[in-house]
């Protein structure tokens, strides 16, 4: 039975009654927590977030190019259109975030009103995410640990053979466990530790008229000591040979520009335009 969400509302009392058969699912999930769920909102509330994305031309798009991430994002609550704004404010208000606490059983969960790394994310023909375990502790919160995603897809007519699931590996990384189409009006949560590895590895091969979109948020716990703090760990998979060296290189330095970030205020948002600035400057010559 699909789960409503009216364009204006989440339909919690629906929510709420999915709770036991959904938490035990997603407590069983391999390879660590997760559950994937179909048809998540109203056919009218998900047609209305596809029509309403915006092209990653528009402004304020953060453009992450680099060796294991080639995807774009848009966090800033005041250039979303506002369906996706309201939208988004409504999976993170208390009463929503308290039903994510119960169906994970994560206990005092909070939303993050920065949408720091999540948001929109979208990613063109080629785009791709190298396998990863997240950022552990809020860049600009330093008792905030990471604990839950919740990924919408909003993918219609989205083909297999484009490639784009979203992977979930096995906890030491000896193989991919299994592979989440990023289909139309699907939600996927999983848990975020430290070796919570996923992504999507391989470059998609949608037309260029088209594009994987996704809502991102994520979820987390306040801590009353400061938690263990590391940068997203990219890693290799068995078979990738040289390109693993890359991978690592990559990833050591994306941990150097997260401790720049906490140390001195920075943003996604900064860095990507000064990268633009970089790139156009390159073209010119």
């Amino acid at each position: 039975m699909p789960i409503t969400l009216s364009p204006t509302r989440v339909d919690l009392n629906a929510l709420r009654g999915h709770l036991p058969g959904w938490a035990a699912t997603y407590a069983t999930g391999k390879p660590y927590p997760h559950i994937v769920l179909d048809d998540f909102f109203s056919e009218e509330t998900a047609h209305l977030a596809k029509e309403a994305f915006p092209a990653i031309q528009d402004a304020g798009w953060i453009h992450y190019v680099h060796v294991n991430e080639r995807k774009h994002g848009l966090n800033k609550m005041d250039l979303l259109p506002p369906f996706l704004a309201n939208l988004i404010e409504e999976l993170n208000t208390p009463a929503f975030v308290a039903w994510i606490s119960q169906l994970t059983g994560i206990p005092n969960l909070m939303a993050d009103p920065s949408l720091e790394g999540g948001g929109l994310h979208q990613s063109q023909r080629g785009g791709h995410l190298n396998v990863h375990a997240d950022f552990t502790v809020h860049p600009h919160k330093r008792y905030w640990r990471r604990r839950v995603n919740l990924l919408v897809y909003l993918n219609e007519g989205w083909q297999e053979s484009w490639g784009g699931a979203l992977e979930l590996w096995e906890r030491d990384m000896s193989q991919c466990a299994t592979k989440i189409l990023p289909l139309f009006n699907r939600v996927v949560l999983f848990n975020t530790d430290e070796d919570s590895y996923h992504g999507f590895p391989d470059a998609i091969q949608c037309p260029e008229d088209v594009t994987r979109k996704s809502i991102a948020l994520y979820y987390f716990t306040e801590e009353k000591e400061v938690p263990s703090k590391r940068a997203t760990n990219y890693r290799a998979r068995p078979g990738d040979g040289i390109k693993g060296l890359f991978i690592w290189a990559d990833k050591k330095a994306v941990a150097i520009y997260s401790g720049l970030k906490g140390i001195l205020g920075i943003n996604d948002d900064m860095v990507s335009k000064i990268l633009g600035l970089f790139s156009r400057r390159n073209k010119q010559k």
